[in-house]
């Protein structure tokens, strides 16, 4: 599964209006953390291909919805259903909490 890059044009059809819930890395190519996480952001995107929808934002690009979604620190996760926030996580997490975010 491909993973999209989201920015302000996209975001509300790709992100808000997702039929299926939606992972969203807002991240940072600076960010170290963020490079520790991006692998793990892959294997769930192939592993949950179908399920979810797997989207990144770089807040260096996009201060604007970080600010929007209260992105104080990265990488920062945000699971969207129905276009509403329904778990976050700040930090690098293992893969299964990641899942479990997403089962929320």
């Amino acid at each position: 599964m491909a993973i999209i890059k989201l920015n302000g044009k996209n975001f509300e059809a790709e992100a808000l209006k997702a039929n299926e819930p939606v992972l969203v890395d807002f991240w940072a190519e600076w960010c170290g953390p963020c490079r520790m996480l991006s692998p793990l952001v892959d294997e769930i995107a192939s592993e949950l291909d179908g399920k979810v929808k797997i989207g990144k934002v770089n807040v260096d690009e996009e201060p604007e919805l970080a600010r929007e979604y209260g992105v104080m620190s990265i990488p920062t996760l945000v699971v969207l259903k129905e276009g509403k926030v329904a778990a976050s996580s700040v930090g690098v997490r293992p893969k299964e909490e990641i899942i479990k975010l997403l089962e929320m």
